[in-house]
């Protein structure tokens, strides 16, 4: 506990991971209902639409994610200093 309270050891990369994880399902629940709802609406377009987000949208989450691992990774070694 003590290391979290002196900002030795960082809670972020959980947090990026929970992130992750709501991203995920928000995008898994807007394209399934994109999906149900589509038939009716623009001849099926809905549905297509729907399984881009499916396919397209945890993905994009990931890389979010990963970017913002990545800025905190820089920060590390700029802290650290030269080797």
């Amino acid at each position: 506990m003590l290391e979290y309270l002196s900002f030795r050891k960082f809670i972020t990369p959980l947090a990026i991971q929970i992130l992750f994880w709501i991203g995920v399902g928000v995008t898994t629940v807007e394209g399934i209902s994109m999906i149900a709802t589509g038939g009716t609406f623009r001849s099926g377009l809905g549905i297509v639409n729907g399984l881009l987000v499916l396919i397209v949208g945890p993905v994009v989450v990931r890389v979010l994610c990963e970017v913002l691992v990545a800025i905190f990774g820089i920060h590390a070694s700029l802290r650290d200093g030269p080797m």
